[in-house]
């Protein structure tokens, strides 16, 4: 005797009231409304990120442009040249020495910023009592707001004369090897040495903040591993810290240096004006590519401001070129961490 089919419960009729179809339309139309904003959200992404492709590619296209202009009437080798003088009779002018100023002034401030700047990243995340690491890494902040105007008037008033000293002693002790000679011992101190200990001071907090930020990311389990086996506070610092942290301590760098090769008030502001080439860094004068176009623009004709703003090219060119390699730099030791995890 079959009693399957008696057993067995029909299913409960569908009620087709406000939980059926009420429900399900409600259901539908909020879904909708969650497809359409994601739509919307996506296409103002899209827009945004095309914008400014559209900005960078306007801006890289007006500086070609303009620069073509000036470079197919130059007499000299734009790159190599030493000489600026686009209203000639033929135009000569080049970029020899704004490059040199430029890297010389990039590199004093450099070596001088990475080891401190590291130094006071350490600090701050590993060895400053919890109370005073967060008013410091507040000063170390507020550094990075300074306009850069401020620290050009610090540096003429106050840096300058102090520096005279250091720069005479330098002079006298290390003047043999040509860089540290002082051509006229009794100029001031507005040269590029002074330039560069500038620099370091400015992009300071920059290399300071990336690099905290880095060495707070270390797997605490090293460190405590490191401890554990009878390691020095230094030693796990130098085991566990500092190599989890060397690709952040670059990008930091680097991204500092970009902020160095375009410094244009404060490098303006304390360098003293000239267009001379020298190995004497102590010596007034050479300049950068952002300072000689600030002090000669205003003054120059259209086929100047052409030539300053092929000079800007070249720097805009580099600048890409370093922040790119620091956001490589960045997204490696993002995809290192994200294996190691």
């Amino acid at each position: 005797m079959d009693t399957t089919s008696t057993s067995e419960k029909a299913p409960p009729p569908v009620d087709p009231g406000a939980d059926g179809p009420a429900a399900g339309s409600a259901t539908h139309i909020k879904g909708a409304s969650v497809r359409r904003g994601d739509k919307v959200f996506l296409g103002l992404s899209r827009g945004s990120g095309i914008t400014l492709l559209v900005i960078m590619a306007a801006i890289a296209g007006f500086l070609a442009y303009r620069a073509s202009i000036a470079v197919s009437k130059n007499s000299v080798n734009f790159l190599t040249a030493f000489e600026w003088n686009p209203q000639g009779d033929p135009p000569a002018f080049g970029i020899g020495i704004l490059a040199f100023g430029t890297l010389v002034s990039s590199l004093i401030a450099m070596i001088v910023a990475v080891p401190v700047a590291v130094g006071i990243a350490l600090f701050v995340s590993h060895y400053a009592p919890r109370r005073l690491a967060a008013p410091l890494a507040y000063v170390i902040d507020l550094l990075a707001a300074v306009p850069s105007i401020i620290y050009g008037l610090w540096g003429a008033l106050f840096l300058v004369p102090y520096l005279d000293g250091l720069t005479r002693w330098l002079d006298q002790f290390f003047g043999w090897t040509t860089v540290f000679e002082m051509s006229n011992p009794g100029s001031p101190a507005r040269s590029i040495f002074t330039v560069g200990i500038l620099l370091a001071i400015m992009i300071l907090p920059i290399i300071t903040n990336v690099s905290r930020e880095v060495f707070l990311q270390a797997p605490k389990m090293y460190e405590e591993a490191a401890l554990a086996l009878g390691a020095t506070r230094w030693e796990t610092i130098r085991t566990s810290v500092l190599p989890f942290g060397r690709s952040g301590i670059i990008s930091a760098s680097m991204l500092g240096l970009g902020r160095a090769l375009g410094e244009t008030m404060a490098v303006a502001t304390v360098l003293s004006p000239g267009f001379v080439f020298s190995w004497h860094i102590l010596d007034p004068g050479s300049g950068t590519f952002a300072q000689n176009i600030a002090a000669k623009f205003n003054e120059a004709d259209d086929f100047g401001r052409d030539a300053l703003i092929a000079s800007g090219l070249v720097l805009f060119v580099i600048t890409l070129l370093v922040n790119g390699a620091a956001r490589w730099i960045i997204a490696r030791r993002k995809e290192y961490s994200g294996a190691d995890a």
